[in-house]
Order: C-alpha cells, then sequence, then structure tokens
C-alpha cells in the first residue's frame, strides 16, 4: 500500500470519528462510555505492563496477599524505606 492511500485512510478514519464523536457530543453518559472504550482500545496497543483495568489491579493484588499469606512474598519491615527493602530483596 503507498503512503498516500495510507494517509487518506488515516485522514478519512479521523473524520469520521470525528463526525461521530460530534453526534454523541451532548450525552454526557455516552460520551464517557466512548472514552472509556478508547483507553482500554489504547490499553491494548502498548506494551507497558503497568497498564492495567481496575479488575486486573485487584486481582493482582488478591494475588500478593495470597503469596504473603503462604509465606511467599516480601514484606516491608516497619521503618523499613523503600531503597532498604528493595536492597534486601534483591
Amino acid at each position: 500500500m503507498n503512503w498516500e492511500k495510507t494517509v487518506m485512510n488515516a485522514l478519512q478514519l479521523n473524520a469520521e470519528l470525528y463526525r461521530n464523536l460530534a453526534l454523541i457530543a451532548e450525552d454526557e453518559t455516552m460520551y464517557d462510555k466512548v472514552v472509556k472504550y478508547v483507553r482500554r482500545l489504547a490499553r491494548q496497543m502498548t506494551s507497558d505492563p503497568t497498564l492495567m483495568s481496575k479488575e486486573e489491579f485487584f486481582a493482582r493484588i488478591d494475588e500478593a496477599e495470597r503469596e504473603i499469606a503462604e509465606g511467599k512474598g516480601h514484606v516491608m519491615l516497619p521503618n523499613e524505606t523503600l531503597d532498604a527493602f528493595l536492597n534486601r530483596v534483591g
């Protein structure tokens, strides 16, 4: 595919997106849904492992708490600095 066609497709997609957003801009609930959906799509495009949904975040917390209860996790000691903790656990 040549670059001119790619640019035109991108411009056409952007124009269509903005036309549709203008149609729902008055409906705040619908607009919020669109923004959340676009954020979710954008997260799928990135390889950043720190980006996650609320559900994924809480699942990781639950997993960490289970590991700590099983003695597999690492816990910061009272009054321990983050640097000291990282040096201790490697």
